[in-house]
């Protein structure tokens, strides 16, 4: 039997599918996806095995994946967090990484080969990032985090896993104000606008899709324009954007190329002349 599947989230091509698919969609064999963790900084996922190809989204150090298959370099995976399948280069990831303990919660903070900001740094990781901590050091009255395998952060940067960040999710998204727009990105080094949606809410511990007409279709509830509130999302065709209060959007955008505050009524009649009026508005919850 075949069926039409989302492939953005269903890990199936005709040599090939995830074991859970079997009797859904048709294939030449089945496998189980087998557990791995990503290793580096942010990894971009494709939807073929090509640098050349761009980016659908990104997923972020310590984040776990299902890997299906390996091939020339490339692993085809299924994020755990949102489902999302693609491609990432296998050095990308590692099977033995410990458990992490913490994530970052500022939008971007450095990895020093040791407890002292005075030394070259070793990474730049993005808010979302998550870490293990095996020890904590202090050097001038700084405290770092020391990490397994290797390296230290700024404690203040970071909090244990599970435990939200401070302020709604809405002040999440604020921070990222003037990070660059980055189609399929998702870190504080380039993000696009169901990104920023998506990880603002996973800081406060809240689940959402990865992409905007998922998030239009799934997340929280439908409400009418005129309920518009701080915290509730607007969408078009292919944008998304956050209600700062009754009159601003926070989004990330095109126009500015960055994470931008803009009024909501402004933005309705530019985006409206090129594109279209908003789509669709809804309420997390």
């Amino acid at each position: 039997m075949t069926m039409t599947l989302d492939r953005r989230l269903n890990a199936f091509r005709p040599d090939l599918a995830d074991a859970a698919l079997e009797g859904v969609i048709a294939a030449e064999r089945y496998v189980c996806g087998t557990p791995a963790r990503i290793a580096v900084p942010v990894a971009g996922l494709r939807r073929r095995p090509d640098m050349t190809a761009g980016i659908d989204t990104e997923m972020l150090l310590g984040e776990d994946v299902m890997v299906f298959d390996r091939a020339d370099g490339w692993t085809w995976v299924q994020a755990a967090a949102d489902g999302y399948v693609g491609y990432v280069p296998e050095t990308a990831l590692t099977e033995d990484a410990p458990t992490p303990t913490h994530r970052v919660t500022v939008p971007r903070t450095f990895v020093y080969p040791g407890p002292d900001l005075r030394f070259p740094i070793s990474a730049a990781l993005s808010m979302g990032s998550r870490v293990a901590v095996v020890g904590e050091a202090e050097t001038r009255g700084t405290g770092y985090y020391l990490l397994a395998g290797g390296g230290a952060v700024i404690a203040g940067h970071c909090r244990p896993v599970g435990e939200p960040v401070v302020g709604d999710y809405v002040a999440v998204a604020a921070r990222f104000l003037e990070t660059p727009y980055l189609w399929g990105g998702r870190s504080g080094f380039g993000i696009d606008c169901s990104g920023l949606v998506q990880l603002a809410l996973m800081m406060v511990d809240k689940a959402a899709p990865r992409d905007s007409d998922m998030q239009a279709e799934r997340l929280g509830i439908a409400i009418d324009r005129d309920e518009l509130r701080r915290g509730d999302l607007v969408f078009w065709k292919g944008h998304a954007g956050i209600m700062e209060d009754e009159q601003t959007l926070l989004h990330a955008n095109g126009h500015t190329m960055t994470v931008a505050r803009e009024n909501f009524e402004a933005a309705v009649q530019r985006i409206g002349w090129l594109y279209e009026q908003p789509t669709g508005y809804r309420r997390p919850i």
